[in-house]
């Protein structure tokens, strides 16, 4: 009975309801006319609940929206520049990103360059692009809609302090590119043989030092600086929006210019607020411009690079030897050659890493990084071994006293009682001496059709009676401003002079002609600059090449018994002194 009486009350109460809401506003009974003076009492109490409740609502979404302003803040340069060029320098780009949906997930590979290489097309990502394995994307070349326009990329690098790089086969010309797993819109290359690469910021002398390929500046001689002006800004194409500085000199792929201070400032604001960088933002670019009637500016990807800053008050440098050297395919012999020059007193390594895609990394990753202070850059500009060899020179300059710049094959022997150590300090308390110049002894085949199981220095014994050349250690802080080298050869300041280190004391065994299977690598591509490659009909009989060899990489009969003039086996005998572990006779590389 109390169930019945119960839905009989909601009966009612459902009908009066009703009542109410079809009557549009009727009077209805006197118990829903009572219902209603109720509410209309209760009214300014839930008005006055509501405002309050809309008040903490509005304080909340304030506090949130202050949190969030507070974590993109960048600050904005105050210049006397005209507004438009203060837009284009420092301008907030991450602003793209406003209203669109917070629960979008962002591409995690964006293209940020593409560079047409002779053989292939380098892709450089946006920093903290997250790069998979090689085999797990393709390259795309626009437009995408055939197959046959979708490739496998050749390789795909990352390291911790440089932009990712993807090498994609050469593709048809005239194309954009792009990747399968990037929904950043394809970007058309630019041409290799006419681009600004790379730049660095020296805050010893307020300037910017810009790589450069394509001013055809002679090799070994300074070009006419005032020719040239740099320019800076966010996009040179606009030349409204940019800043422009005289250039101090200019040499071979190198010009230093002046660093304008708004520059400075900005680089120094964005360094300190954002440590990563901002890879959303349009990067500051440097580029060269040639002045003049019909002047024109190349091309830039080149983004300046801070070098450490200078210290006035350090009175000793963190090392005192180290090695700059570039390879290509050369993983096989890094152990040794770091190891036996470990032994002998070099403490740190800048490698060059000149496009390889012999798994390099893998053989960096196994040796002990406490002990073996190596630091692996990725060079991947073609042809451009001296701006390479400057670039080191200006990043080794704060850490390293004396630094060699020898190849991968070259290994500094001592003959007679002397160490590294005993040569440095002869000259280390001598500033006007700035470069100790090494001579070098080739080796041949020695008689050999395959690659030594021991290694180079044990395997090969037999060399021309001759050096055919000198290599250097050089003071990083002797170095002319305009960084010209030549065959390792760096042009010194104005009263600073090089000295020869007799070869009793010290020299170089350069095991320049090994085995076919060794040699016949270097037809596929010189890294220096000024150096023909082997298949070109220029220069023949240059001691850059084999003699006799000509042209094709083809092995002469004679291969294993050329260039043996003198049986020398001074370094084979000490290293299997030193490094042979007594119990298994083996070397430990």
């Amino acid at each position: 009975m109390a169930i019945q009486a119960k839905e009989r009350k909601l009966s009612r109460l459902g009908s009066c309801k009703s009542a109410t809401g079809a009557g549009g506003g009727g009077l209805g009974s006197p118990a829903a006319r009572g219902h209603r003076a109720a509410a209309a009492a209760a009214g300014p109490q839930r008005r006055l609940f509501a405002a309050l409740f809309a008040f903490l609502c509005a304080g909340v979404v304030v506090l949130g929206g202050v949190h969030v302003i507070g974590a993109s803040f960048r600050p904005v340069l105050r210049t006397a520049w005209p507004s438009a060029t203060l837009n284009a320098i420092s301008s907030d780009a991450g602003a793209h990103q406003a209203g669109s949906d917070a629960d979008t997930v962002l591409p995690s590979v964006q293209i940020r360059h593409a560079v047409a290489l002779p053989d292939q097309i380098l892709l450089v990502l946006k920093d903290g692009s997250v790069l998979p394995a090689a085999d797990r994307f393709k390259c795309l070349y626009s437009p995408a809609n055939s197959s046959e326009l979708h490739r496998s990329p050749l390789s795909a690098v990352s390291l911790p302090d440089g932009p990712s790089l993807v090498h994609c086969p050469a593709g048809p010309s005239n194309v954009a590119v792009s990747l399968s797993l990037s929904l950043s819109p394809p970007v058309a290359p630019l041409q290799w043989d006419r681009l600004v690469y790379t730049a660095l910021i020296d805050s010893r002398d307020n300037s910017t030092i810009v790589f450069a390929k394509g001013m055809n500046l002679r090799p070994g001689r300074l070009g006419v600086a005032s020719r040239y002006e740099c320019v800076f800004g966010r996009d040179l194409s606009k030349p409204k929006h940019v800043l422009t500085s005289p250039v101090i000199s200019a040499a071979q792929e190198v010009f230093r210019c002046v660093t304008p201070v708004r520059i400075r400032r900005y680089l120094r604001m964005t360094t300190d607020t954002n440590s990563n960088g901002d890879s959303d933002d349009k990067p500051m670019l440097v580029s060269i411009r040639t002045k003049g009637r019909g002047s024109s500016t190349l091309p830039s990807i080149a983004q300046p690079e801070p070098l450490p800053r200078y210290n006035r008050h350090r009175r000793q440098k963190a090392h005192s030897m180290c090695v700059c050297t570039m390879l290509r395919n050369q993983a096989r012999f890094l152990r040794e050659w770091i190891m036996y020059h470990s032994h002998i007193g070099v403490q740190r390594w800048f490698i060059y890493d000149n496009n390889s895609d012999d798994d390099i990394d893998q053989v960096l990753n196994s040796m002990d990084p406490t002990r073996y202070n190596v630091t692996r850059h990725l060079w991947p500009w073609m042809k451009s071994q001296e701006a390479g060899f400057a670039h080191c020179a200006l990043k080794a300059r704060e850490s390293c006293e004396w630094v060699g710049f020898i190849d991968i094959d070259e290994f500094l022997h001592f003959p007679g009682n002397q160490t590294l150590e005993d040569v440095l300090q002869n000259y280390t308390k001598r500033p006007r001496i700035g470069e100790l110049r090494t001579a070098c002894h080739s080796f041949g085949p020695s008689g050999r059709t395959k690659i030594p199981k021991k290694g180079v220095m044990t395997g090969y014994t037999c060399r021309l009676a001759a050096p055919e050349r000198h290599k250097s250690i050089v003071r990083p802080d002797s170095l002319n401003p305009s960084l010209i080298n030549v065959v390792h050869h760096f042009h010194l300041k104005e009263g600073v002079r090089y000295v020869n280190i007799g070869q009793g004391a010290m020299l170089i065994n350069h095991y320049k002609y090994q085995v076919w299977e060794v040699f016949k690598d270097k037809f596929s591509g010189r890294v220096a600059t000024y150096v023909a490659d082997w298949q070109d009909e220029e220069n023949v009989g240059s001691r850059d090449r084999a003699p006799g060899l000509g042209t094709k990489p083809v092995e002469p009969e004679d291969w294993p018994r050329r260039f043996c003039e003198v049986y020398d086996t001074g370094l084979k005998d000490f290293v299997q002194k030193v490094f042979t572990d007594p119990d298994t006779g083996h070397l430990p590389w």
